[in-house]
């Protein structure tokens, strides 16, 4: 990726793909009003689900871990 992309950018993004926020969310198992709050602003994407849509949207640099870590 190319640097970290603003909410603007990814719904750019989404656009040249012809994709729809509900499709970009089923392809990925992210929950939609998720996507669109992160996409607004609403949620910053620090943590849980949040975290996992803004990266996954270039919004944010991050890693997308599977399950928790074990402690």
């Amino acid at each position: 990726m190319h640097g970290i992309r603003t909410a603007a950018q990814a719904r750019a993004w989404l656009e040249r793909q012809g994709k729809s926020v509900q499709q970009f969310a089923r392809e990925h198992g992210v929950d939609p009003a998720t996507t669109y709050q992160v996409l607004s602003g609403r949620k910053k994407g620090r943590r849980g689900e949040a975290h996992k849509v803004a990266v996954l949207l270039g919004m944010k640099d991050g890693i997308i871990l599977d399950s928790p870590p074990l402690t």
